[in-house]
């Protein structure tokens, strides 16, 4: 007899050991109709799996979270088949899902086309239309080895082979195609059919470049059209909103060969930053940083002692100089302990608060860089704490409370947090990281925090948080983190003087808001479309004549205002003021002053908005302190309104 026992808490006795299918259909058939696959005492399985034992089960159905991984894995699988179906000599490889899909890769004599992808998606709704049911075969890996021979996959014989002798391997075969795979898969390709091909990239096996360049085919799927629709459409936004785009409309910034991931800042592009820079240089200030400057290039033998070296080896940039070799800064934190180590120190010195906009280098692949969200230089709003055990919840209270108004001035309100603990690589022992865990998970709760569970995800010297917006699109951005670490002071020896009077080490906080400036910026630009909030803004207001008669009263109110502060453009150009109206919205200008004979006859100005609203007979003063308003405001205006 085998007792299964529901959600809800009901139990059903079967004779014998029963699958996951017919329990669905015992409970009803438009159940087991909707079924996609089962969780065993919470472990995802194919329906067909058997259940001998008793068991808790819960019957997964399209609609539920649980189904959309099991629906792209076996999309991958779909399109592989596909594939063999129209490209016989095809090799496939390995085919995951991924965050918003899934991808598969194939070696093939040349790169699949548009047109391929039009006629691969065509073959795998007709293998949708078959309805072939996927089933499940365990064997031994002399076995797959011999199977995938046979078919000529030499890719999957790879795989196979580094596999233990004594394990037994899965395969799923539907129709003709049969892959290697853990699973779980939906009980039958009927169950697939709302997806999306979405391009071709080169892939290099394994990702190492000494190895066969493949293709690797990306798509998406979920379960009903409109989900994917949304997908589609959102996906759509993004590329309108993309902040390569925007930074060529609005003149900000270049990457070129010559600097592979490093970022060439125009004058308006830089203008952002800078502005950027002093406003988190100011909060910084007034939460009690001290900020400093630390060396570019340091001694290799730092990056030993600290570990980082062991830990990033192959992110390092490395340059030799007089029988040394020096690396390339890629953090902050142990040039920071230096500081920290210059001149002795005293319990009632602490906190000590050191901030730094450091310039970092780190060997990002080439494949991986993307714009201003992937770069090997980039610059951290970067800070470490040093402190005692018993002031560690009131920092990392005072860190989240500013980093929630920080968030606030550029826009951001949906903020999630999660708490990442040890990883499996780590130093320390288990006490230490079960007292820094602790002291975390005490400090959100206090603060009354809503925050999710990310384990095994933290630094190898200490548990983190992490904090990422939502914006617009409903896009998450992990920015900000502050870290506890019990062990860096240690291994690069900073201590100080207890109060009775013994050396001890201090605790550090690795601490960012905005983290990268460069990623942050490309956020910003994709969030707002180009059109940034007027603090934010290169341009804030154009001073434009409409004739040659006005060119000295407009240079008269262009002076005034960059007196002011304001970053001012004249543009004093002999074109109609229509082409110039025009091309000053192009280029997300907030405001445009129009100057013609009316306005230089009373004194006054015509101000015209982004948006297309116009004011006339407006003093300058009045329209100073309107500015200067809407400049206070930072980035706090409804999201809807941009």
């Amino acid at each position: 007899m085998v007792q299964i026992r529901f959600p809800d808490n009901n139990v059903k006795e079967f004779n014998r050991g029963v699958s996951a299918a017919e329990i669905a259909t015992s409970i009803s058939p438009s159940l087991a109709k909707k079924a996609i696959a089962a969780k065993i005492d919470d472990q995802l399985v194919d329906l067909s799996f058997t259940i001998n034992k008793d068991a808790n089960i819960a019957i997964v159905t399209a609609t539920e979270a649980d189904a959309l991984n099991v629906i792209r894995h076996s999309t991958a699988h779909l399109l592989a088949q596909a594939v063999k179906t129209l490209f016989p000599s095809a090799q496939v490889t390995i085919g995951p899902v991924i965050e918003n899909g899934f991808y598969y890769d194939f070696a093939y004599e040349r790169g699949f086309t548009q047109e391929d992808l039009s006629k691969i998606e065509d073959q795998m709704q007709a293998l949708v239309k078959a309805n072939l049911p996927l089933t499940r075969k365990e064997v031994s890996r002399d076995e797959a080895i011999k199977l995938f021979t046979d078919l000529g996959e030499k890719y999957k014989v790879e795989i196979v082979s580094e596999i233990p002798a004594n394990e037994t391997l899965s395969l799923y075969q539907q129709g003709e195609f049969v892959d290697l795979c853990r699973g779980p898969h939906v009980p039958s390709t009927g169950k697939l059919g709302v997806f999306k091909l979405m391009k071709v990239a080169g892939a290099y096996w394994r990702g190492d470049h000494r190895n066969a360049m493949l293709q690797r085919i990306y798509g998406t799927a979920f379960a009903d059209k409109k989900s994917l629709e949304n997908y589609l459409f959102q996906l759509e936004e993004a590329e309108k909103r993309d902040h390569r785009k925007q930074a060529s409309k609005l003149d900000l910034f270049h990457f070129q060969e010559e600097a592979p991931g490093m970022v060439f800042w125009h004058p308006n592009g830089w203008s952002i930053y800078l502005v950027i820079r002093e406003y988190i240089r100011n909060k910084q200030r007034q939460a009690g940083y001290q900020e400093v400057n630390t060396p570019q290039i340091v001694d290799e033998q730092l990056w030993h002692d600290s570990g980082h070296m062991e830990k990033f080896n192959d992110d390092i940039f490395m340059t030799p100089s007089e029988h040394k070799n020096y690396v390339i800064k890629p953090m902050n934190c142990p040039c920071h302990i230096q500081i920290f180590k210059h001149g002795l120190k005293s319990y009632k010195d602490f906190p000590i608060r050191l901030s730094e906009f450091g310039s970092c280098h780190r060997n990002e692949p080439s494949g991986a860089l993307h714009g201003l969200m992937r770069v090997r230089n980039f610059v951290q709003d970067d800070g470490h704490i040093f402190c005692l055990e018993d002031q560690i919840a009131g920092e990392v209270s005072a860190f989240t409370e500013q980093l929630y108004e920080i968030y606030k001035d550029f826009g951001f309100t949906d903020i999630q947090v999660k708490l990442s603990t040890r990883p499996e690589k780590r130093v320390g022992s288990d006490e230490i990281w079960d007292k820094a865990e602790k002291m975390l998970m005490k400090s959100l709760d206090d603060q009354g925090l809503a925050w999710e569970l990310q384990p095994a995800e933290g630094a190898f010297y200490g548990p983190k948080i992490e904090y990422s917006l939502k914006d617009c699109l409903g896009r998450v951005w992990q920015c900000g983190t502050i870290q506890v670490d019990f062990f860096l002071p240690e291994r690069l020896g900073a201590v100080y003087i207890a109060d009775d009077s013994s050396k001890k080490h201090p605790v550090m906080l690795h601490r960012a808001t905005l983290g990268s400036f460069e990623r942050f910026i490309g956020i910003l630009l994709e969030q707002f479309a180009g059109n940034l909030p007027v603090w934010l803004a290169p341009i804030q207001v154009v001073v434009m004549n409409i004739s040659e008669s006005q060119a000295h009263y407009t240079q008269k109110i262009h002076d005034e205002l960059h007196k002011q502060g304001i970053r001012t453009k004249i543009d004093l150009r002999n074109e109609k003021i229509g082409y110039k109206i025009r091309e000053h919205t192009m280029a997300r200008v907030p405001y445009q002053i129009i100057i013609g004979d009316k306005e230089c006859e009373a004194g006054t100005i015509a101000v015209r908005t982004l948006d297309g609203k116009q004011q006339f007979g407006i003093s300058l003063d009045t329209f100073f302190t309107d500015m200067t308003l809407a400049i206070k405001q930072l980035g706090r205006q409804s999201l809807s309104e941009q």
